[in-house]
C-alpha cells in the first residue's frame, strides 16, 4: 500500500517539477509564485503579512489550495477575507494550512492528524490512492523548497470557528453541562481566548449521577462545589489525544490531576471512558466521556502526602539520619506550597520552613518540621 501510494503522488509530481526544476533552491513564497497557480494565496499571505514568516528559515510543511480551490469558495468570501478589519480570521485560516517541520507524502500518509500553526489539528484520510487534508483532496506532494515542502489541495481548508460553548452548544448533548457551567459563571471563561481542553460529560453522563445530585449542584449555595467539579474536567492549553496518552495525567484548572490510561476496555480519564476525542473548537479541543468526573476530596491528596513524608522520615530519624529526615520534610512541605491548597495552609508553611532554615542542629530541625507537618494534618483533618 504504503509502495503503491508513493508511486502514484510522485507520478503526481512529475508535471510541477518539468515546470520548477529548480523549486529546492526557492523558499515557499517563491516557488508558489513560480508556479502561476497560486495568485490568491499569495494575495492572501500578503494581506495577513505572512510573506516574510513563510520565507524564513521553518521549516514548514504548506498545503497550498489554487486559485481554482479559493474559487470554490462561497461569492463575496475572498473579498471579506482581504479586507483590513478581517486580517485576524485570515491570518487563522491561512496558518491553517500550515504545519510546523518538514512533513513528506510518505509520512503524511502515516499520520491520522498533524497540528497546524494555527494550533488547531487537520485531519488526514487515506482511502485507496486518495489522500484528503479535512476535506479537501491532496492532488500534487512532496513539492520542495530550501525552507520546507508543499502539497498542493483542490479546497480552502477552514479551522473551526465556534468556541468550546459554542461547539458544545451545536453538538446537541451537552446540554446539562451547559447549564453548570453558565450557573458556576463558568461559560464565558471557557468561550474566552484559552486555549483549554475540555473532558466534556454528555448529558447521559450527568444522568448516571445519583437523583437529585445536578438539582443540588445547581443551587446558589453550592455553587463553590460545582465550579470546583467543573474545573476539574479542564485543563489549560490545547492537548490532543495521542499527547494526553502519552502524557498519563493532566493538571486540571481545579487543581488536582486526572489521570489517562488505555487499556483493554480503550482509553479512561480516570474512570471515566474517552468516548469521542479530538473535537476542535477555536479556543481549544474537547473530548468527550461517559461519566461525570469528581475532584478529591479537599485535602485528601495533601493529607496522603504528609503521611507519606512523615512514615519515610520517622524511618530515617529513627536510624540517626536526622537531616535526611529534615530533607523529606522540607522537600514535602515546599512542594506542597507550590500545589492548590488553601492559602492559610501555604501561609502556615512558609512560616515553619522559614523557622527551620535557621536551625543549624538538623535534629531541631527535623523537629520544627515535623511539629509543622503535625499541625498542618491537624487542620487538614478538621476541615476536610
Amino acid at each position: 500500500m504504503k509502495k503503491l501510494m508513493k508511486s502514484i503522488w510522485s507520478a503526481a509530481l512529475l508535471g510541477l517539477i518539468a515546470t520548477n526544476s529548480f523549486a529546492a533552491e526557492k523558499d515557499i513564497v517563491d516557488t508558489a509564485v513560480a508556479a502561476g497557480k497560486f495568485k490568491m494565496l499569495a494575495a492572501a499571505l500578503g494581506a495577513a503579512d505572512l510573506v516574510d514568516a513563510l520565507k524564513g528559515d521553518g521549516p514548514f510543511t504548506v498545503f497550498a489550495p489554487t486559485d481554482e480551490a479559493f474559487a470554490k469558495l462561497p461569492a463575496g468570501t475572498i473579498d471579506t477575507l482581504l479586507k483590513p478589519e478581517n486580517k485576524g480570521m485570515l491570518t487563522g485560516i491561512l496558518t491553517y494550512h500550515v504545519v510546523p517541520g518538514k512533513v513528506f507524502a510518505k509520512q503524511v500518509v502515516e499520520l491520522a492528524g498533524a497540528k497546524t500553526v494555527n494550533g488547531q489539528r487537520v485531519d488526514i484520510q487515506v482511502d485507496g490512492s486518495t489522500v484528503s487534508v479535512d476535506s479537501a483532496k491532496v492532488v500534487t506532494t512532496d513539492i520542495q523548497c530550501s525552507n520546507g515542502v508543499i502539497h498542493i489541495i483542490d479546497s480552502v481548508i477552514l479551522p473551526a470557528d465556534k468556541t468550546i460553548p459554542e461547539t458544545a452548544a451545536a453538538a446537541g448533548s451537552f446540554k446539562t453541562l451547559l447549564e453548570a457551567a453558565k450557573a458556576a459563571g463558568l461559560a464565558e471563561v471557557l468561550g474566552g481566548e484559552g486555549p483549554f481542553t475540555v473532558f466534556a460529560p454528555t448529558d447521559d453522563a450527568f444522568a448516571k449521577l445519583p437523583a437529585g445530585t445536578v438539582e443540588s449542584l445547581l443551587k446558589p449555595e453550592n455553587k463553590q462545589q460545582l465550579v470546583d467539579i467543573l474545573k476539574y474536567h479542564v485543563v489549560a492549553g490545547r492537548v490532543y489525544s495521542e499527547d494526553a496518552v502519552k502524557a498519563k495525567s493532566a493538571k486540571t484548572l481545579q487543581g488536582a490531576p486526572i489521570s489517562v490510561k488505555v487499556g483493554d476496555a480503550g482509553a479512561m480519564i480516570n474512570s471515566s471512558k474517552l468516548v469521542t476525542t479530538d473535537l476542535d473548537a477555536s479556543n481549544g479541543v474537547i473530548h468527550v466521556i461517559d461519566a461525570v468526573l469528581m475532584p478529591p476530596a479537599k485535602g485528601a491528596d495533601a493529607r496522603r502526602t504528609l503521611e507519606s513524608a512523615v512514615a519515610q522520615g520517622a524511618e530515617l530519624f529513627n536510624a540517626g539520619h536526622h537531616a535526611a529526615c529534615a530533607q523529606v520534610y522540607h522537600n514535602t512541605m515546599s512542594e506542597l506550597v507550590s500545589s492548590s491548597i488553601e492559602d492559610s495552609l501555604k501561609v502556615h508553611m512558609t512560616s515553619v520552613i522559614k523557622a527551620a532554615s535557621h536551625e543549624h542542629c538538623a535534629t531541631t530541625r527535623a523537629w520544627t518540621l515535623r511539629r509543622g507537618i503535625d499541625q498542618m494534618y491537624a487542620q487538614l483533618s478538621a476541615n476536610p
